[in-house]
Formats: structure tokens, sequence, C-alpha cells
């Protein structure tokens, strides 16, 4: 009898079309073709709306094969459409959508896109059954093979460098260095030695000849992580090595040609750092030749069970007496509705924490980290929360209105907190406000419409 032979098969991607459309207000107007678009008053947003009553992350509008659905997204004044408050509704080809105080029309046009989204629900280490990553996951696959220089934004904890790893091992130089090189890691004097090289004797410490990141990824992939912190002097020298595909050690005459392929990463927006003038912008489009924006864990919910149960199963291989763990409806539910600031970095090590920590073989939510929430025992009877032993700064008593209703109760202990940690960190910074946001992790122009909306000077 003949032996079984196994075929391993590439599936071809799902193809998803749909008709561009057109968002106009009254200072803004703009043609969209992609899948996925934002709405609100950040920045980061696709669609900026400069309105104090519209949420930062105010609503989301995703098209599927059954037309373009808007969601809200738990906004401080609502979505509506045609004067109807919604929360998940699709669309109609002409309609007014208004976000807080301002009225959008929304228009679809005759031009259609075609989007590709993979049937496999990973790619290389990263894992996620939402369109969203489906769609990321199709674009890796049609990259992979290539050499184009790649840029990945998104919020710490998103998987950049597991994009980076992903794009190496599915590319043909698998068998070749792949090569890390942090921007925010080393000391600014030491950047363009660690990522250049530099020759014995051409400054004081450099007892030898060392070969620089570039060198040491040639044939491989470079992954240029925190590329945002790349201090603005070196920027130029950068690009000349991008350019010419050559790199001068320091203390050399010589240049060595290297053969590496660049994937750069930050969680800063590059597009807005190059319009405040923090950043390069013929070096930014070099970066950007693919731009690949990875979804924050919040904003693709969907993907939190599938994520749970790879965790669960990773740490049952490495720690077998671990045993079985249940994890309850309740519990889950509870994990959707956790912001996960740390994205899937921190859910890996909430489920890791937890296994270990737990004695009831069940997963439970008191072993989540950050934001803490406090519970009736931490509240007086005006609701105002009392210190917390332990907690390595106080913000004040927040007081609850139990008056009010539950959005508009948590939308005034939000700007409480926004007012109260701003106004500290600019105390810190003496007033200085690209020093608070850096020190917040945010943009200057998203803290400078943060101070306006809250009254702050």
């Amino acid at each position: 009898m003949a032996g079984t032979k196994t075929l391993l098969v590439d599936v071809a991607p799902e193809k998803l079309t749909l008709r561009k459309y057109t968002l106009r207000s009254l200072d803004v107007t703009g043609i969209f073709g992609q899948r996925l678009l934002y709405v609100g008053s950040d920045p980061d947003n696709h669609f900026v709306v400069e309105d104090p009553t519209v949420s930062r992350v105010h609503c989301k509008i995703e098209a599927d094969r059954q037309g373009h659905r808007i969601r809200d997204l738990d906004s401080k004044n609502g979505t509506y459409i045609n004067g109807i408050r919604v929360t998940d509704a699709y669309l109609p080809g002409e309609c007014r959508v208004r976000v807080g105080n301002t009225e959008i029309q929304f228009s679809l046009g005759d031009e259609s896109v075609e989007v590709q989204l993979a049937t496999k629900d990973r790619f290389g280490r990263l894992i996620g059954g939402s369109l969203e990553m489906r769609e990321i996951f199709a674009l890796l696959a049609r990259i992979a093979p290539t050499t184009a220089t790649v840029l990945v934004e998104g919020e710490s904890g998103t998987g950049k460098e597991l994009v980076a790893q992903a794009l190496h091992e599915e590319s043909t130089r698998s068998d070749k260095p792949f090569v890390v090189f942090d921007c925010s890691a080393v000391p600014r004097e030491l950047v363009e030695s660690e990522l250049f090289g530099h020759m014995k004797g051409s400054f004081t410490g450099a007892t030898q000849n060392r070969v620089g990141a570039f060198e040491e990824a040639t044939g491989g992939t470079l992954f240029l992580d925190e590329i945002g912190e790349l201090p603005m002097d070196l920027q130029p020298k950068l690009l000349r090595v991008l350019e010419s595909r050559e790199v001068k050690p320091v203390g050399s005459n010589q240049r060595t040609r290297v053969n590496c392929r660049i994937v750069a990463a930050t969680n800063r927006n590059l597009e807005q750092e190059v319009a405040a003038g923090n950043f390069r912008e013929d070096l930014y489009y070099r970066l950007a030749v693919i731009r690949l924006q990875l979804p924050a864990l919040r904003n693709r919910v969907q993907d939190i069970p599938l994520l749970v149960r790879c965790f669960v199963q990773e740490m049952r291989s490495q720690v077998p007496e671990s045993g079985d763990f249940q994890i309850s409806y309740e519990t889950m539910a509870k994990l959707k509705k956790h912001p996960w600031p740390g994205n899937v970095r921190e859910l890996k090590n909430f489920i890791e924490r937890a296994i270990l920590l737990a004695d009831t073989g069940r997963i439970e939510t008191r072993f989540i980290s950050g934001p803490r929430v406090v519970a009736s025992s931490d509240v007086d009877v005006d609701g105002a929360i009392q210190s917390v032993p332990g907690e390595t700064t106080s913000v004040g008593a927040m007081r609850v209105d139990y008056k009010l209703p539950y959005k508009d109760a948590k939308n005034r202990l939000i700007d409480e907190f926004e007012r109260v940690y701003w106004t500290r960190q600019l105390g810190k910074s003496s007033g200085n406000i690209s020093e608070a946001a850096r020190r917040g992790g945010i943009h200057r122009k998203s803290l400078e419409y943060l101070l306006k909306k809250l009254d702050i000077s």
C-alpha cells in the first residue's frame, strides 16, 4: 500500500469589495477607501473633529459585506444618523451623521476598492481572527517575500517586533541574521557607533574595531525599534545609508556595502511628528514604503478569547503542573471590558500571573494589574475615593455624583483625572508643554488640544 503524503496548500485570501465614501464637515472633507476608519477629536483619528463635545475616539466606520457600519465607542454625547441616536447601525448611501455638536455628511461614491483578508487567524507569532488582523495578515503575506522597507506603527505591546520577526521568517532571508536595534535604549552619544560601527581609537573607549547593526544584519533583516526616538542630527546619516546602502564606521574613511532589509517601528505617529518638525520628512517617506498600523487590543476585543486560549495553552506546555484552567463567561466578559493599556503584552502577562497564582483551577480577574478598580469599601459615604496604601502617588479625592446617569458620572471622573494628571505633569515640566507631552507619552498637538478642552492654561 502506498504511503500517505501530506500536501500543504496556501489558501488564497478572501476578497472584500467596498465602495469609497466621502465625509464632509464644516471644516474637513475627505474621501476614504479603507475598511476601517476612526472619528474623534484626537489627532490620531483618520477623520479629526475639533469639537470639545466630541470624544477623543468617538465612533468608527467599518466596511463589511453588508455595507458600511458605524459604531459608537462609548462616546460622551452620542452618535446620530439623521437625528436618531445609534450605537451600532449600517449607514444609508446618503445621510447626516452627528457626533457631539458636529454634523458630518456621509456619501457613498461610485469607485470601489478591493481589500484582501487572510483566511488564517495567525501569521508567525501574531494571533487574531478579527477583520483588522486578517487584513494585516494578508498584507504581510504579500510583502514578506519582497525587500520593501516597512514602517510599523502602534501602541506599546501591540506586537510590532512580532511583525518584524514574521516578515523575516517568511522571507527568503530567514536563514540570515535578524538584528534588533532599539533607538530609545542606546545612549545618544553611542547611537552612531552602534548603528554604523567604529574603528579602534576613534573615541575614548574604542579599544577595538566594531561592526554596527547594519553590518551585523547583512543578508538578513534589521529591525529599527522606536525609530521616532532617533536624534535629529543622526536622521540625515540614516537616510544616507538607506539610499546608498553603504555605511561609514565612526573614525573610518572607507565605506562598506550593506545588504539588509529594514523594518522600523514606533509608538508615535510619525506623520504628525513630521508636521511638528520632530522628524525629517524625507526619512519618513524612505521608511514608510509600506506603512502598517497595528490596532490596540481594546479595538479588537473579539480576539481576546482566542488570545487567552493560546496563552493558556502556551503556559500549560511550559508549566505542565499548572493543569487545566477554566475561564468562566463572566471572567471573559470582564477581560473584554478591560481597557488593556499594555495591549496584548499586558493580557499575556495577566494570563501567566493568573495561572501561577491561582489555586482554584480558575482564572480570575483579580490578578489584572494596572488602573485599580475601586471597591465599595474604598469609597466613603460622600462618594470620595479614599487614599489607598501602597499607591505611589495620590491624585486627590475624586467624588462620584450618583445622581447623574452612569455615562455622565464616568465622563466627569475622566475629565477630573485628566485635569489633575496634566496639571501635575505641567508642574513637573515647569510649564513646558513639549516636555509634559513626552512625560505623558502623547503627541504635543494632542496635549495642546486636551489643555484647551480642559481649560488649563
